[in-house]
């Protein structure tokens, strides 16, 4: 983790703020970019026990917008991000469509591979920070940082929560 050490004070500075937490988002999304690489990056909220999950923040609003709840899958996806809580990862166009309805968007976006990260805290999957690239990108050498970046998405993701709860 020591790479991504540097970066601690700004991210803190950030999360000590008031207001939006799309900056802490945006941090994070830059240190996917920097450590694992993204063509787009978006991030969720589970409500597992209402089967349901919204997205909280995206770096493209006019394919991804932000906000409303739609429900939870019971597919593969679901399987290993939530159940296992294990990265998902999907390297092609074709196998995109099998756990995702909108897989023809994310093509036309020029993506064709797919990693989701959970989340966890307190042994719950609480969102995913959702990784779209060109085919075949996200090998376990790219995900091999993952570790790297998750004390940092964790922290914005509490930050969101408990600014939600805050009513900020």
């Amino acid at each position: 983790m020591a790479a991504l050490d540097k970066h601690w004070p700004a991210f803190l500075e950030l999360v000590r703020r008031p207001g939006s937490t799309e900056p802490l988002f945006d941090f994070v999304a830059g240190l996917i970019g920097e450590t694992i690489g993204s063509k787009l990056t978006t991030a969720t909220l589970f409500d597992v026990p209402a089967g349901r999950l919204r997205r909280l923040y995206t770096q493209n609003a006019e394919a991804y917008a932000v906000g409303g709840f739609k429900p939870i899958p019971d597919n593969q996806w679901t399987a290993t991000l939530i159940g296992r809580q294990e990265i998902y990862t999907a390297l092609s166009l074709e196998a995109i469509a099998v756990d995702f309805a909108d897989w023809q968007l994310i093509g036309s976006l020029g993506c064709e591979s797919i990693a989701n990260l959970p989340i966890v805290v307190g042994g719950q999957t609480i969102g995913a920070f959702n990784l779209l690239h060109e085919a075949g990108y996200y090998t376990p050498e790219r995900l091999a940082r993952v570790g790297e970046v998750m004390p940092f998405a964790t922290m914005a993701y509490l930050a969101a929560v408990f600014g939600e709860r805050a009513g900020r």
